[in-house]
């Protein structure tokens, strides 16, 4: 069992602060956290926006988290919305097509021109 220290957000947890989501630091798949009759008591309450640190397993199917630590109470409380519109190829910018670039190309001085 690989574990190491991860820090992240949590996207969304059960009423009972049961359960919870979070996205990690490092950008990779999410982790789940269930807690243990031991936990459910311990007087940690995890909301969506709720930056925390944690033990991550990573050797399960799954990410696993434990023993949550929050760091920063709703420290970003619209993040689940603005990764949920990020999946919506009508929310946001419009396609990119081969052969475009968006945007504004800037040159360095002294850069040589391509």
């Amino acid at each position: 069992m690989l574990v190491e220290r991860m820090c992240g957000v949590v996207l969304w947890s059960s009423d009972d602060d049961a359960q919870a989501v979070i996205w990690c630091e490092d950008h990779g798949n999410l982790a789940f956290y269930t807690a243990q009759e031991t936990d459910m008591h311990a007087g940690l309450a995890l909301d969506a926006g709720d930056l925390i640190d944690f033990e991550l397993d990573d050797a399960a199917e799954h990410r696993l988290a434990h023993n949550p630590r929050l760091l920063v109470e709703d420290h970003a409380p619209n993040l689940a919305q603005g990764l949920r519109g990020c999946s919506d190829p009508d929310a946001g910018a419009p396609p990119v097509t081969a052969g475009t670039a968006p945007g504004k190309i800037v040159r360095f001085p002294g850069a040589a021109a391509a």
